[in-house]
Formats: structure tokens, C-alpha cells, sequence
């Protein structure tokens, strides 16, 4: 048997990409997202997801695409970095999807540069950008990032 990997497929502007299950925890409606100062551009802000302060990443801004409102139809990936768990404001996700390792191209071979793709899936209709969380944000957004949640904590 082939390897594979499990993917949870998910949409932004008809566009398809995929974060590794392992680094995905649930999958929940949009919710009410609480500014938080001094946080990178990035960040659009904090929600309280069973009592745990998780950050709102911004991904629409992170792949340039236009900007626009949480909306009642939009979905959060509760998901973890290496480093803090945070969820990321999606159009929809789609489902599971298994790929064989063979099905997929690591980024670099494609692009060098892409920081936060690991790979480009090939599957029957069409390809599937595969994310990095680990290096979706930079250190000096991981480093502002903390400082803001630290903010956030000592002033409860």
C-alpha cells in the first residue's frame, strides 16, 4: 500500500487548499471575533473557544486575497502552530481528503520561496495548495503575537 496523507480540505474564493489533519482540531461556525491590540496586522483578533483564548488569523490576508467580512456562512479551523492553537476564518471546508504521497509536489520544486505552502496536491479535478502552519507566521508576528496575548492575560 501507498503512502498517504490525511488533508482537511477548505475554500477561499473558489480557490482549494488543505492543512494536515494532525495539525487540525474542529471545525466550528463563525463567532464573534474580539479586537486585540497591538497584535500583527494578521491577526483580526481573539475568540473564546471553551474558555481558551485562541487568535483569528487572517489567511485572506496572508495569500493577498481580497478582504472582506466574517460572515454567518463562513467557518473557523481551530488548528494548532508548533507554538499556540488559532483559528482561521474559511469560506467552507469541504472535508477529508487522503492523497498518496505521490500525488503530492513539495512546494520548493514548484516555487521556491513559498513559505507557507509545503506542497501542491495533484488530485482528479485540479490541484490543492497543502499549508505549513508551522510557518504560517513569521517570528516576528509569533513574537508580537505573544506580547499582545500576554497584554490580553495580565489585564483579566
Amino acid at each position: 500500500m501507498a503512502a498517504s496523507t490525511r488533508l482537511v480540505r477548505f475554500s477561499l474564493d473558489q480557490q482549494r487548499y488543505a492543512l494536515y489533519l494532525s495539525a487540525v482540531e474542529r471545525v466550528v461556525p463563525a463567532a464573534e471575533v474580539t479586537p486585540l491590540p497591538k497584535a500583527p496586522e494578521i491577526v483580526l483578533g481573539v475568540l473564546n473557544a471553551g474558555g481558551r483564548i485562541i487568535p483569528v488569523v487572517n489567511i485572506r490576508r496572508r495569500f493577498r486575497l481580497p478582504e472582506r467580512e466574517i460572515d454567518v456562512q463562513d467557518q473557523l479551523i481551530l488548528a494548532h502552530t508548533g507554538k499556540r492553537p488559532v483559528a482561521l476564518v474559511v469560506d467552507s471546508v469541504t472535508g477529508i481528503a487522503e492523497v498518496a504521497d505521490e500525488q503530492v509536489t513539495a512546494a520548493d520544486r514548484i516555487l521556491p520561496g513559498l513559505e507557507q505552502v509545503e506542497g501542491v496536491a495533484r488530485l482528479e479535478d485540479g490541484l490543492m495548495l497543502i499549508h505549513d502552519l508551522g510557518k504560517f507566521l513569521s517570528l516576528d508576528e509569533e513574537q508580537e503575537l505573544g506580547a499582545a496575548l500576554k497584554t490580553l492575560e495580565s489585564e483579566k
